[in-house]
């Protein structure tokens, strides 16, 4: 009998383990370099956990910049998360572009029989006009059959990266404007940073539209590099959504991340105008570089009623105060186009830095926030991530939430549904599919989006 006990229990832990964060280490050595592009500049990337938390963590209820403690939600509101949004847009990322003094919505095609017959599809250029000209950028958008004005469906704001004809192998879908930028990568043929033909449904497995549709949701895609092209190390506002505004409206750096939440902002005022959508049940969704544009969406634009940020590695949902995978340090340098020249002082005495990625998270709060990490996405930090989502829980938990994740909620393929923020740590590497999306709408659903 003992033995059978011991062995059972032995069955237990295993199966625990099995499920285990713990269980994945890096296939790399213990301590690698990263090279700065622009300089040269070479920076140690950790992958050992020991040692990771070197640094002083920040507790989100200590309040930012003077002595005291956070005590209630109204506290949160009315002083600390102002301080939160003009950090992010003074030292951080950047203000937003302003709103353009016109705006027009114009239908270019439309299906009601797309994706095999199972959904509509409609497209659109975004019309910008300001002082200094017009800009136009396209929006794809898949929504259910039975959508309508007495049936509004929910509906996720999910940029691409190569153009929206990457995205599905339909032939109606149309290419980013003529003089439009896009990054070159190998897996969706883009060589020469311009759109063709032979690129079309290249990267359809991050964006399973015809699965999202299937579940009752509505999604708009549109690439980013239309709104400014992501070269990463070097500027080009004259190709960018900057180039209509008054110069003396915008911010002194002008920064892509910024520029690319306005296009999530923007395509949020056109669902809003189509009856068939459900304007209190859209959310923005991003991957990596666009899950960081997810969260500064979420937070400066209170219309989107969720924020997911999908593997956003350092400078999104990856505490800072973490010495593991990328860095501050490394990404402030490195990815220039994105960050306030601030960040790199930063970045180089991360103690420094009065808030954290807790408190960029927090700052959706009481709505709605969901993180996706990758057991293998070791650049990311999945740890780090989670981390994050945990400390800002103490702040959901002034709002009312009573679920709040510990670290016994790390758990692979586990979704964890708190009062309004959840996570789940997804087995794979740096990615999107439908493995994760079929996560994104399982928490949405449990806060009962679609009708069952």
């Amino acid at each position: 009998m003992r033995k059978a006990i011991i062995l059972l229990m032995t069955l237990s832990i295993s199966l625990a383990c099995a499920n285990s964060f713990e269980l994945y280490k890096p296939d790399k050595k213990e301590n690698m370099v990263a090279t700065v592009k622009n300089t040269g500049e070479k920076i140690l990337v950790n992958y050992d956990e020991a040692k990771a938390n070197i640094y002083k963590k920040l507790d989100i209820l200590d309040k930012i910049g003077e002595s005291g403690r956070v005590e209630n939600a109204t506290q949160w509101l009315e002083q600390e998360r102002p301080k939160v949004i003009k950090f992010l847009e003074e030292e951080y990322y950047g203000k937003l572009p302003p709103r353009p003094q016109k705006i027009e919505f114009k239908l270019v095609e439309a299906s009601d029989n797309a994706l095999d017959g199972t959904a509509k599809r409609r497209q659109y250029k975004i019309i910008s006009t300001d002082v200094n000209g017009t800009h136009i950028f396209n929006v794809l958008l898949y929504y259910p059959k039975n959508a309508s004005k007495d049936n509004p469906v929910p509906a996720f704001v999910y940029p691409n990266y190569y153009g929206n004809h990457t995205t599905s192998i339909e032939k109606d879908i149309l290419f980013p404007e003529a003089d439009a930028w896009i990054r070159n990568n190998k897996i969706c043929k883009v060589s020469d940073n311009k759109a063709h033909e032979y690129q079309r449904g290249t990267h359809i497995d991050r964006h399973p539209v015809k699965e999202i549709v299937a579940r009752g949701y509505a999604v708009a895609t549109f690439c980013y590099c239309e709104l400014y092209p992501d070269t990463e190390t070097y500027f080009m506002p004259e190709k960018s959504i900057y180039r209509i505004f008054d110069r003396n409206a915008l911010d002194t750096h002008l920064r892509s991340i910024p520029a690319w939440a306005w296009g999530d902002c923007r395509t949020l005022d056109l669902l809003e105008s189509l009856p068939f959508i459900n304007r209190y049940r859209i959310g923005v969704v991003g991957h990596s570089r666009i899950g960081k544009t997810a969260m500064l969406a979420g937070v400066y634009d209170k219309r989107f009623a969720l924020a997911v940020s999908n593997s956003s590695c350092a400078g999104g949902a990856a505490m800072n105060r973490r010495n593991y995978g990328e860095t501050m340090q490394f990404a402030s340098k490195h990815f220039v186009c994105w960050y306030q020249p601030k960040m790199q002082q930063y970045g180089d005495n991360i103690e420094t830095m009065p808030i954290d990625a807790q408190h960029f998270l927090a700052a959706m709060a009481p709505r709605m926030i969901l993180v996706l990490s990758g057991t293998k996405d070791f650049w990311a930090d999945p740890k780090g991530e989670f981390w994050s989502l945990m400390e800002a829980g103490k702040i959901y938990k002034l709002f009312g939430a009573k679920k709040i994740p510990t670290f016994d909620d790390l758990r692979v393929n586990k979704l964890f549904v708190g009062d309004g923020f959840g996570y789940v740590l997804c087995d794979g590497k740096h990615k999107i599919d439908i493995h994760n999306w079929n996560y994104i709408m399982d928490f949405t659903d449990a806060h009962g989006w679609t009708k069952k």
